[in-house]
């Protein structure tokens, strides 16, 4: 499993070195393959005015998973960044699921099948509502550590849990500004060039 040392770095860093991670929790997950990066100074951050009751966890320690609801409706899930006491996260946007995809189409329920009532695994958690919801993510997660049962984060395959390799499974990284944040032309949102598993597909000349 990735380390606490892992979180403990600029969170662009850790956004782009999540993707092709795998996030688990209680068995049930897959590989990460879209992050977007919120730093302190960020206006779009939930930090930038300073720690409050609802945002106390994404102050740290690194490694921890900030949850927050959202549109009254869905929970976000984050990873925590940099020193403590800093306010930096990144949320997880989306999942290739691989493990107990049962489990997740039971969670979403008729959202995630297609016409002929089978399963369509890319309306398993593409996005980030979507996401928690299939991993049965919630308020009472907020603060978990990332690194022991039940909430895991596993380094890419081939690499090493603080040297990610990106060539060892044909992993290309592509950026683009992060959805939701309107005129912010930053490229903080990382993603997996050639999965179909994204919240929002990539532009293509």
């Amino acid at each position: 499993m990735l380390p606490p040392d892992f979180y403990d770095r600029p969170v662009l860093e850790v956004a782009r070195d999540l993707v092709g991670c795998a996030l688990m929790f209680r068995g049930v997950g897959g590989r990460i393959v879209e992050t977007e990066a919120y730093a302190p100074d960020d206006r779009a951050s939930h930090s930038f005015n300073g720690r409050t009751a609802r945002n106390a966890v994404m102050f740290g320690p690194p490694g921890r998973l900030y949850v927050y609801f959202t549109y009254g409706m869905h929970y976000c899930a984050n990873l925590v960044c940099e020193k403590e006491g800093t306010g930096a996260a990144v949320l997880v946007r989306a999942l290739e699921p691989l493990q107990g995809l049962e489990r997740m189409a039971q969670r979403r329920g008729h959202v995630a099948l297609r016409r002929d009532g089978s399963v369509d695994p890319r309306l398993l958690c593409a996005g980030p509502a979507r996401l928690t919801q299939a991993l049965d993510i919630g308020r009472a997660q907020n603060g978990l550590p990332a690194w022991r049962a039940p909430l895991l984060v596993l380094p890419r395959p081939g690499g090493t849990a603080l040297g990610p390799s990106d060539s060892a499974d044909g992993l290309e990284i592509a950026t683009t500004p992060r959805i939701g944040v309107g005129g912010d032309p930053r490229p903080w949102r990382f993603v997996d060039a050639h999965s179909a598993f994204l919240s929002r597909p990539l532009r293509r000349p």
